[in-house]
């Protein structure tokens, strides 16, 4: 009896490990992780952000891509899928046509319910892919091609996610990082109430949240990150297209992952794809060459030995080089509240005089024009853009070595539209009584036309401007004079274009608006249309993890992490608080429903946190537009490419010099004749490489291409009306740069005037890196 009682309680217990350990097992996740390119025209289209007409796409800092995330619970439950852009922000649009085509892929898998678009708000990718007038007036109107590989890479990279769900876990991490952002509008910050200004200790938000994602099997797969900071790095006169400083820090790290061997793969595998490097191309810098042969009279004799190819015909697919055979790190540095955040922190100062603007205005003896906010490498834009760069993803790399909570419990999501042109707020009065206000049509003051430090307007116009003036308001009338009742709703802002009552030849502005949560386990993810100030996202965050601690029936507590995604699902400008609308800095007169935008925002996300800490369902009962039929283009196509007689596509004009040796650091360049590099994107191909000879089997290795922080690649025409071009490969020689013997090719396609595509490829001389 006594043995048969041990018996049972030893069963027992074995029993209540197994299934403990069951339990353990199944809280993890389905995760899957995916990327693609979606570098859009390097050529003749203008750049989204500082709506500088002048602005035009003249190459290639380096590409930009989309980076997608998705977690589900395992057994067909729940699940979310997260998209990170290398643009300026999402759209409406794109949105409406990448869940069309999920939905006939998979069906109701994948909805506006549970999947997330969010830009990270670069000023330097090519503009015209949204759908409403008054953000496409600068590119022309819309751009097929921005608009196209946008879709086709989201899509894609979600695909390539889902393929790839498999068992693991997900931890979550936090810290600060002091020296990345600054408070670009300071006295509007200023004008919060004093007892909430002094809960925080710094004027931006200094914390970044960031995800680890970890296979059962393969280990590291990934990591996405929030953290607020503009990108605009690069300046309004740049115009190479590029992720500015969260693109570059994506890559950096996704750079550091694949030299510590991130993800781990199968022994055999890796072996076997290293075993022949030409068979896998490395995207940057590759710790996989061998160091050739060191004697440098011999390295020099060699390169000068070896002249410049001339420019030959492809296919339309040996230009394709790139590999997709081995699964890759994917690293994402996301938006989050970044509507008076500045990457430029060493301040504001008059470009005349070198003296700091003025504090109120950002102004320079009245001027607007002259006060700019200056980087860390100022004067050096690039420098600036590294830096900052390097500062996120040192910090992402802290907290995910250091991640150890990890993320437990139910995946979930909610999504509802809102006409936030006429919402009713209810809000507590400075008399403490209880009243209910309303949302606007969407207008901009007049210190919208100011712009910001990062890239300021021009004209008379003045950031704190709260008057506007006679001139500006006559212009105004011509196109939309607004009605008493909006010039009301939207006191104290004095508009300057009432985007949102004016419809010809369709919507200037949208009105009707997404709201998303996502949860996954303790994460809880605010997707936002727009760019909040830092004073708005905290109310907002504020507001939603007290609806999910009270209601949420103890599945919240303090330990929750709230992070907001802004730029996401669609656009809609600037979010400030009541307080800072008062002020009317840029970010106040952007703000586009009036003064009770924040109030309303938070009413409705209280809701969405409601019904998602009770298990509750929600619905929309309104819908944006698909204005995809009515776009129009004024954008010049290209009619046709030509060389001089006698020289072809890809013949070098002017090459790197004869008998060259360069050292680690320098800068080497050579100029082909090219063609308009909007005749074929090269979508996960590249327009510009470095290649290596390996003298051991005399083949010409590629090392380096235009997806590299180190190569850029920059075209131009010799006139604005010319059908001849040219492309000018510029490599600065990493540290790292094995020593041997290199050389400069240039990719491209050409248009002849019936409109045939032709690719080709052309080199340059060799030359010596010692």
């Amino acid at each position: 009896m006594e043995a048969s009682s041990r018996t049972f309680l030893f069963c027992l217990v074995l029993v209540t490990i197994l299934s403990s350990s069951r339990c353990v097992r199944s809280s993890s996740y389905l995760i899957g992780m995916g990327s693609h390119d979606i570098t859009g025209p390097a050529a003749d289209v203008n750049m989204m952000g500082y709506a500088n007409a002048e602005q035009t796409a003249a190459g290639i800092h380096f590409r930009l891509k989309a980076r997608a995330f998705i977690v589900a619970e395992p057994d067909g439950g729940n699940r979310v899928a997260f998209v990170n852009l290398d643009a300026c922000m999402a759209s409406q649009i794109v949105t409406i046509k990448v869940l069309e085509r999920l939905k006939s892929r998979y069906g109701n898998l994948y909805t506006e319910n549970n999947v997330a678009i969010s830009g990270i708000h670069t000023h330097a990718g090519p503009g015209g892919y949204l759908q409403y007038v008054v953000y496409i007036v600068t590119s022309l109107g819309f751009v097929r091609q921005s608009f196209d590989v946008i879709v086709d890479g989201i899509e894609k990279a979600i695909v390539q996610a889902h393929e790839n769900l498999r068992s693991g876990k997900i931890y979550v991490n936090n810290g600060d990082l002091l020296n990345a952002g600054v408070n670009r509008s300071p006295s509007a910050y200023l004008n919060n109430p004093a007892s909430e200004r002094s809960q925080y200790k710094y004027n931006v938000d200094k914390t970044m949240t960031l995800l680890k994602f970890m296979d059962d099997e393969w280990g590291p797969i990934g990591s996405f990150n929030w953290f607020a900071t503009h990108g605009t790095s690069m300046s309004r006169t740049n115009s190479l297209i590029s992720g500015d400083n969260k693109g570059a820090a994506a890559r950096f790290m996704e750079d550091w992952a694949e030299q510590n061997g991130y993800p781990k793969e199968d022994a055999g595998l890796r072996a076997d794809l290293y075993g022949s490097i030409i068979k896998r191309y490395p995207r940057r810098v590759s710790n996989i060459v061998p160091q050739p042969n060191k004697n440098f009279d011999e390295l020099i004799q060699l390169a000068s030995s070896i002249e410049a190819t001339g420019g030959r015909r492809l296919s339309s697919t040996s230009q394709r080089i790139r590999s997709n055979d081995m699964p890759n790190f994917v690293s994402a540095f996301c938006q989050s509240n970044c509507g008076d955040v500045s990457p430029n922190v060493l301040g504001t100062f008059c470009i005349d005089t070198g003296l700091p603007c003025d504090f109120n205005h950002s102004t320079c003896n009245g001027k607007n024009e002259l006060c700019y906010g200056r980087g860390p490498g100022y004067p050096d834009e690039f420098e600036s853009t590294r830096i900052i760069a390097d500062r996120q993803f040192e910090k992402a790399v802290e907290l995910f070595n250091s991640a150890s909570e990890e993320i437990q419990g139910k995946i979930g999501s909610r999504h509802i539209y809102m006409d936030f042109s006429k919402l009713e707020v209810a809000i507590t009065a400075s008399n403490g009584k209880q009243e209910v206000v309303k949302t606007c049509p969407a207008a901009m003051g007049f210190a919208f036309a100011a712009g910001t430090t990062d890239g300021p307007g021009a004209f008379d116009f003045t950031q704190g401007d709260d008057t506007g003036n006679p001139f500006w308001r006559m212009v105004r009338n011509v196109l939309k004079k607004p009605g008493k009742e909006q010039v009301s709703c939207q006191s104290p802002k004095p508009i300057l274009l009432d985007t949102g009552e004016m419809d010809t030849p369709y919507a200037w502005a949208p009105a009707v608006l997404p709201l998303q949560i996502l949860r996954i386990g303790q994460l809880v993810i605010l997707s936002v249309p727009g760019e909040f100030t830092t004073m708005a996202g905290r109310r907002l965050r504020d507001a939603v993890k007290a609806v999910l601690i009270k209601e949420g029936n103890g599945e919240f507590n303090n330990n929750i992490h709230v992070v907001i995604a802004g730029l996401t699902n669609t656009y809609s400008q600037y979010v400030s608080t009541f307080e800072e609308y008062a002020i009317q800095r840029y970010e106040g007169a952007s703000t586009l429903y009036g003064p009770h935008t924040l109030s309303a925002y938070i009413q409705e996300f209280r809701k969405l946190a409601s019904a998602i800490a009770q298990g509750q369902a929600v619905s929309s009962f309104v819908s944006p537009p698909d204005l995809l039929d009515k776009q129009i283009s004024l954008l010049t196509p290209v009619l046709v490419d030509s060389t001089p007689l006698g020289v072809h596509f890809g013949d070098v004009s002017t090459d790197v010099p004869e008998n060259s040796t360069f050292n680690k650091g320098q800068i080497v360049n050579a100029t082909f004749w090219s063609a308009c590099p909007r005749n074929d994107l090269l979508t996960n191909g590249t327009f510009a490489l470095v290649e290596m000879l390996d003298s051991s089997t005399n083949e010409w290795v590629p090392l380096y291409d235009d997806d590299d922080w180190s190569l850029r690649f920059k075209w131009f025409r010799p006139s604005k009306l010319s059908s001849r071009s040219y492309a000018t490969l510029e490599w600065r020689i990493p540290e790292n740069t094995p020593t041997g013997v290199y050389r400069l090719r240039h990719f491209g396609a050409s248009k002849r005037l019936f409109g045939r595509v032709s690719h080709f490829t052309g080199t340059s001389r060799a030359f010596a890196v010692l």
